[in-house]
């Protein structure tokens, strides 16, 4: 009778010897566990005291302990590249916690963009919450022990160049063109919001829309926001746009009084760029045309100085005085209201003026003036019994090859009346 047969034995797992690599590296991990929820906890204090007793104390420390924390993330995420035995479980979505704030910031940043200290908090918190969790999805209870993380939570390759193959192909194949794709769909929402739709990032390029404004006793008023550089072809169509029975009213700030001591110009801009100059490319050969615009003398003193020392670092750049000057100015939160008051509020109410001052006289008027200015008009148009009737979209700026020509804007899209 032959002898029974023995079992067959599943071959053990390779088992790591302990050493102190290991023990470094997992007590590293355990500090960076640690570093995190302690600076997301110092950084949500540090909004509390400011946002309910405008203490500002802690911003030093809560700011400095970022920058470790930041740090930190960035030696783990290249460390998991490196070493297979880093917990992927654990320490991806501990170190993503930090980019990843800021790509929930970003949206809601731009239409709450007064409460930065509350989104802040707010994201605190979460990490903070996402910091606890993975620490008790590590260690199986919320009684912390130390180590934090212990050596034999470890996996067991120290290194391997598939798996360092495959983590850089997915960061340059997919991390890297997610990340810039959503940026620039942050960078597209944030333009649109604040330009209230008159300035579009597209694929394309920068696309400016015209809006047509009608009253019911059949006066037009037409807003096109301008750019100071973009492509000939775009100032050419909305030059190419004005009727002869219209009036033009003009964008350019005078300075009869010669206070401003250093000129501004976007020529070196439009020449890396390959793009034309407004006051050069920007010709209307119809309709009559008016300056609208007023003189650099009804500016604050604040902000003519402000606009002398801009236009000096343009035309020096950075040197050592211009620094020395830029160390010198430090503009109040009063400095810059007036300046946003002169160059934006002020400009705004001196061309609708002349707008209101003109209307007896002709039937259909133009204001291409800088996108920045198109919203304000707008809202005092409509104030005003003006309905907006339609939109109009320029290519003013594209992306890409320069070979063909921008065609030609498209008909006037009807808006239904408010």
């Amino acid at each position: 009778m032959p002898p029974p047969a023995l079992p067959l034995l599943a071959p053990e797992p390779p088992v790591a010897r302990p050493g102190g690599g290991r023990r470094f590296l997992a007590t590293f991990l355990g500090l960076y566990l640690a570093l995190l929820i302690a600076g997301a906890t110092l950084n949500l204090v540090s909004d509390l005291c400011v946002g309910l007793l405008h203490l500002t104390v802690l911003d030093f420390f809560s700011t400095a302990v970022g920058l470790f924390t930041l740090l930190g993330a960035l030696v783990v995420y290249g460390l998991m590249a490196l070493a297979p035995m880093v917990p992927k479980r654990i320490f991806l979505p501990a170190t993503l916690i930090i980019p990843g704030q800021l790509v929930l910031a970003l949206p809601v940043l731009i239409y709450f963009y007064d409460w930065p200290r509350l989104i802040d908090g707010l994201l605190s918190g979460l990490t903070v919450a996402v910091g606890w969790v993975l620490l008790r999805w590590l260690q199986g209870s919320w009684k912390l022990r130390w180590p934090l993380v212990a050596e034999y939570q470890l996996g067991v390759r120290p290194f391997s160049f598939p798996h360092l193959g495959w983590f850089i192909l997915l960061n340059l194949l997919v991390a890297l063109p997610a990340a810039g794709l959503y940026l620039a769909g942050c960078a597209s929402l944030a333009v649109s919001h604040f330009t209230e739709g008159f300035v579009h990032l597209r694929p394309a390029g920068i696309i400016l829309q015209a809006r047509k404004y009608v009253r019911a006793d059949g006066r037009t008023v037409v807003l096109i926001p301008m750019s100071h550089i973009a492509d000939s072809d775009f100032y050419r169509s909305v030059s190419g746009s004005v009727s002869s029975n219209s009036v033009v009213l003009l964008e350019g700030v005078t300075d009869t009084q010669n206070l401003l001591t250093n000129g501004l110009s976007y020529r070196r801009a439009a020449r890396a760029l390959g793009l034309a100059e407004q006051h050069e490319a920007f010709k209307v050969t119809e309709g009559k045309l008016v300056r609208a615009d007023v003189d650099v003398q009804e500016f604050s003193t604040n902000t003519i100085a402000l606009l002398n020392l801009v236009a000096l670092i343009h035309s020096q750049g950075i040197n050592q005085r211009t620094l020395a000057l830029i160390e010198q100015c430090s503009p109040t939160e009063e400095m810059q209201q007036q300046l946003l008051e002169d160059l934006l509020l002020r400009r705004n109410q001196h061309v609708l003026q002349e707008l209101f001052s003109r209307l007896p006289q002709a039937d259909s008027f133009i204001i291409p003036w800088g996108a920045a200015h198109m919203p304000g008009l707008s809202h005092e148009l409509q104030k005003a019994g003006f309905h907006l009737t339609g939109t109009r979209d320029y290519l003013s700026i594209r992306f890409g090859s320069k070979g063909s020509p921008i065609r030609a804007p498209s008909d006037w899209k009807p808006e239904r009346p408010d």
